[in-house]
Formats: C-alpha cells, structure tokens, sequence
C-alpha cells in the first residue's frame, strides 16, 4: 500500500602526537566522518599514517613549509645515496599547505616525483607514493590536477604484492577522485573501475586493501554524474560481486571492511531505478540476512562500537532493493521473515540515541509491509504490533512510517484488521486523531477506516471507546480532506451505533 521513494544520502576523512595517539585520532576520526554519511554528503578524503616515522607529526610555519620543500626539490635533482631520506623529508614537508602548493608551482616537480615513482630503487617508490599521498590530502582544489600525470601509475601499481604501497596508491586515488571532473575523467578514461575490481579480486584476503578499496570506489559514486557514466561501469564488473562478499563482519579485523562496501552498496542502490543486476547477485538477500543477524546482536544487547555505520547503509540497501524486486519474489530474496523482529529490535535499540537510525529501519519495514503479506502476518505472529503502538507518540518522523506499516497490515486482511483492533490500535488512534500534525491525522484517518470497514465489531469498539464524538469533534474543527473523511466515516459507517464510554 504505502511505499516511500528511495533514500538518497551520502559521504566523509582526517587526523595527528604519538604514533598510538596518533593512530587513536585516526579511528575515532575516521569513526565521525562514516557517521557523518548518515546525514549529509561532505567530500571525504583519508590520511594514511606513516608508521615507520617515530617522532610526531610537527606543524611548521608557512615561509619555513615553502622552503623546506623548494630546498628538498633542487637537492632531489641531484643523484647521491641521501635521495631517499630528502623523499621521506619532502613527505613530511608536503603536509603543510601553503608548501604543497609551493611544490606544485616548481618546474617539473610532478616530473620528479613520477621519475622516482617508476625508478627500480623499491624504498623511493614507497616515499614517492607517499609524497604524492600527502598532496592528494590538499585542500587546495589545483593540486589534485597537477598530480594526474602520476595517476596511470598509481593504477598499475594496484597489482602489486606490497601492501602497504597498494594502501597508500588506493587512499591517493580515493583523495583525488571527488576534486574536479577533468581529475575524475581522467581516472576513468585510465581505467580506475576494472583496476579495483582486479584489486579487490586478487587481495580478497587482505581487508585494509579491501577497505582501501571500498573507500576509493565510494569516493567515485558520490560523483554528482555517477548514475549515468560510472555506475553502469561498475555494475558491468565484478565489483558487485565482491563488495556482497566483504559485507559479513571479519572477528579479528573489525567492522571497517563491511562498512566502506556496504556504503558502495547504498550508493548504487540509491543512483539508479533498477537494480536487477544487484538483486541477482543476492544483494537483499545478502543484506537482510546480515540485518537479521545484527538486530539479534542489538536485542542481546551485544552493541559492537561503531555497529550502527554498518546497519544504516544496510537498511537503506534494503529499503531501495525492494522496489525493484518482483512481488512474487520477494519472499525468495529476502529470506527469512525475521528480519521484521530485526528491525524492531533496532527501532526500539536506537529510538533515544540515534532516532535517525530508528527512522531508517521504521522506512524498511513500511516498505516491507507494503510489499508482502507473510511479512505482515509475521510482524502479528511474533507479537510486534503492541510493541510498534507505544511507538506513535514519537515524532521525528517515526510514528508517521510505523503508522504507514500498520496501515499496510490492515490494508492485506480483514483478519489482520480485527488483530489490530483487539491488540489496542483503536485506543493508540484516538490519541493520534487529536495530534496538531495533519499527516498523522490524515494517516490514522486511513486506518481507522480499514478498520471499521472490516466487521461490525470493530465499529462497535471504536463507537464505544466515544469515537462518535471524536470524529464529530474533527469534523466541525477540521477543513478539506481531514472534515470530509470524518463525514464519510460519520454517515456511512458509525451513526449506526450508539454507546457513551468515554474515549482512551
């Protein structure tokens, strides 16, 4: 009955003292801005921390960055055993903003970097690539085209066997993806999408280069353009394939994984109309069994830190999944009917603390409910309805999707109609029918009339709970639609009946 549109919402990176310090900033940095992607699209960038470095990052004064970096570039041109320290110099030199931009603007630099980049010594390349990593950090939008002349070598180093290297050129490219279009252009022209699904393929055992992954991919679906000229590309690889496989948590490794592919995930679910390519590679099923687990955790109350930046891109997966999924197959993709008691342990989980999330899963189980009537009958089986009642106080949105989810029960069975009325929902809209917001009203309007159409005794329920006086009440306060299906409910359905018990 109701469905809602798809949800389109998007992503989020930085960070530096003691290298533990250092790496805790990173994490809990790193943690706000995946969290950010639940609200807002901001441009997301990352800063890999030089482990092999003992002393911490220093903030330098802007003339003594400028000269620093003009310095190490003439001493690089020159040939000796000391190139290597002046490269890891030249790194930590390029953090500081004004000097990236005094590099950029030196004949040649990018030149240099590429020499060094494709040279045989294996410990410059790694000093290259990493100086080319802090300038893909840059705030400054003109520096990210000038390291393009490196980007068809990032790309090919993305097969190699260094971990540490592929990282860094995976996060580099990540960083310079969203700056301009002629950068993202180009990339793609080079051929950025089958070189992460090679990637991806051949280091499926390593998951900080599957995360690296993850996050440079969804650095390009946030492209405003991404429907048309990238998504297609993506969904033609095997990319999608290996995103769904990452999406299962790793014990040892964490969350961080599954996080960055599931939003990659999200991002092509919300980009386009159809999404049969995603639904035959199993995708609802994949992501609703995992929600189906992760409720189960939540109402154990085993809340893992950071549990919610996987379940958000997984509900909205979900949600924008099913409106391309044929009804006659629904039960087939997703699976198991638990996923109802899933999404209501999370609504109820998250209602207090993260009521956006307990908005997000209300919207999956309206779209649930919209499509399928074992689902409906599932949710009264197990017993949820009582529970989703208490819930129609709560704005914010929550009430108004969880009532829509009741209305699609009502709205499947005259049966599933008399339970509702006998689990309390005729007391529940009396109290809505008062409430100052018109689409709560206009909804429990639409309720309240599948239920009393449903069988004399619902009526008679609701006349005796003093609806008569209610409606009544609505129709002389109340103008438009609101006073006309008050006066529909009235006249052809409740002036019948006759009782004086004062409304709940």
């Amino acid at each position: 009955m109701w469905r809602l549109n798809k949800v389109r919402h998007k992503a989020a990176g930085r960070h530096g003292d003691s290298l533990e310090e250092l790496k805790l900033k990173r994490r809990e940095h790193e943690r706000a801005l995946r969290q950010a992607r639940r609200d807002r699209q901001l441009v997301s960038k990352r800063l890999l921390l030089n482990e092999d470095e003992d002393q911490p990052e220093v903030t330098m004064d802007t003339n003594s960055g400028e000269q620093d970096v003009v310095s190490l570039f003439h001493k690089l041109q020159q040939t000796g055993s000391e190139r290597e320290a002046r490269l890891k110099a030249l790194s930590k030199a390029l953090r500081d903003p004004s000097a990236q931009l005094a590099f950029i603007k030196q004949e040649n630099s990018m030149h240099l970097l590429v020499g060094f980049l494709t040279g045989s010594d294996a410990t410059c390349r790694l000093q290259a690539v990493r100086c080319l990593h802090e300038l893909s950090h840059s705030p400054h939008t003109n520096v990210a085209p000038a390291c393009l002349p490196a980007t068809p070598y990032l790309l090919t180093y993305l097969s190699g066997q260094s971990t540490k290297f592929t990282e860094l050129c995976l996060y580099t490219l990540g960083n310079l993806c969203p700056e301009s279009d002629v950068v993202k252009e180009k990339l793609l022209a080079q051929g950025i999408i089958p070189a992460l699904a090679n990637c991806i393929e051949n280091q499926r055992h390593n998951l900080a280069v599957v995360e690296a992954v993850g996050f440079t991919l969804s650095q390009l679906l946030q492209a405003k353009d991404a429907a048309e000229k990238i998504i297609p590309m993506v969904l033609a690889s095997s990319l999608p394939s290996h995103l769904l496989s990452v999406l299962t948590p790793d014990p040892d490794f964490g969350l961080a994984p599954a996080i960055e592919c599931a939003w990659c995930l999200h991002y092509l679910t919300c980009s386009t109309e159809d999404n049969r390519v995603l639904l035959a590679h199993g995708a609802l099923l994949k992501c609703s069994s995992l929600l189906v687990s992760l409720g189960a955790a939540v109402a154990e109350g085993n809340k893992e830190e950071g549990m919610e930046l996987l379940i958000c891109p997984l509900l909205r997966c979900v949600g924008n999944l099913l409106s391309s999924c044929p009804v006659e197959d629904l039960s087939t993709q997703v699976g198991d009917v638990h996923i109802v008691v899933a999404l209501c342990a999370l609504l109820q989980a998250y209602l207090q603390t993260q009521p956006a999330l307990a908005r997000e899963s209300a919207w999956v189980l309206n779209n649930l409910t919209a499509y399928s009537s074992a689902l409906c009958s599932a949710l009264l089986t197990f017993n949820l309805v009582p529970g989703l009642i208490q819930l129609l106080p709560f704005s914010q949105g929550i009430n108004t999707m969880i009532l829509r989810a009741l209305a699609n029960i009502a709205h499947k069975k005259k049966e599933f109609c008399v339970q509702l009325a006998h689990l309390g929902l005729l007391s529940a809209l009396c109290a809505t029918l008062k409430m100052a917001d018109q689409e709560m009203v206009t909804l429990s309007m639409d309720v309240l009339f599948m239920l009393v159409v449903s069988g004399p005794q619902v009526a008679e329920e609701f006349v005796r709970q003093s609806g008569l006086s209610l409606l009544e009440a609505i129709q002389y306060n109340s103008k438009g639609d609101i006073r006309r299906r008050a006066t529909h409910l009235l006249e052809h359905h409740l002036l019948s009946y006759s009782v004086d018990t004062p409304c709940s």
